[in-house]
């Protein structure tokens, strides 16, 4: 009967070459939206990233002669997990823009009390904000986003190696990269802005033309009417919308990565 020992060095040193990989990738998979986050059990984040880390970490250089209980080494696991977030906090962005432009939208054709629990951020949010997000996910997974974004987290540890932190420069793109929630949102939500404005300013008028009439009682389910056919108008402006986003963002990750 064969028997394999495994001598205590070995294992000791082996800890840390699967240790801090498995911080930078845990670190993603906790905001990444999609295969990680909030929406997704703890235990199937836990689980993926213990199979990616097998699975790199025999291809990774190897690791800095520290000991993770050290001072030293809390610093490098800190690094590492910082690391992980700042590349999933790029993806995050857009899914805000996407969130930031149906509330937009919700607010304007008055559904901005109808709300959903959104598990991803645990708060509530318009229901038209989940239907973009739907949508936005939908989009992520056909355009293999998530097969760029692990392809690029797996390409950063030949880039920036275990113990080396973000620079300068990716932390200043990274917070340049934050203005995208705004501005990308109101790329995605200004084609149907733009139809209910036109609303509303034609009840306005209808108002002051015969001021008999009660707006609240007709006006409201016009504007609805309108934001549900603006909705779908437009749905293929919102893709391409979103794609844009999604290949801003993944450029500025493989910035922010280093690759």
């Amino acid at each position: 009967m064969m028997t394999f020992t495994l001598a205590p060095d070995t294992l000791l040193a082996a800890i840390p070459a699967f240790f801090w990989p498995l911080c930078r990738i845990a670190g993603m998979l906790a905001l990444l939206p999609g295969i990680g986050g909030g929406e997704v059990p703890v235990r199937v984040r836990i689980g993926l990233a213990v199979a990616l880390t097998l699975l790199l970490s025999p291809t990774l250089d190897p690791v800095p002669d520290i000991d993770p209980l050290s001072g030293a080494g809390v610093l490098v696991t800190a690094s590492e997990i910082a690391t992980g977030i700042a590349g999933a906090l790029v993806i995050v962005v857009v899914f805000n823009a996407v969130t930031v432009a149906g509330e937009s939208i919700a607010v304007t054709m008055g559904l901005g009390f109808a709300l959903m629990n959104d598990p991803r951020n645990g708060v509530q949010v318009p229901t038209v904000s989940q239907f973009y997000l739907l949508m936005a996910t939908l989009l992520f997974f056909a355009l293999n986003g998530h097969h760029a974004v692990l392809a690029l987290l797996g390409g950063s540890f030949a880039v920036l190696p275990i113990g080396s932190g973000l620079d300068d420069d990716a932390l200043l793109t990274l917070l340049f990269f934050a203005s995208t929630m705004f501005s990308g949102a109101l790329g995605v939500a200004l084609p149907a802005l733009a139809a209910m404005l036109a609303t509303n300013v034609a009840m306005g008028v209808v108002t002051r033309a015969a001021p008999q009439l009660n707006l609240f009682s007709v006006g409201f389910p016009v504007t609805m009417l309108v934001g549900f056919v603006a909705l779908m108008l437009t749905l293929p402006a919102f893709g391409e919308s979103v794609t844009g986003l999604f290949e801003s963002a993944t450029g500025t990750l493989a910035i922010v990565l280093g690759g």
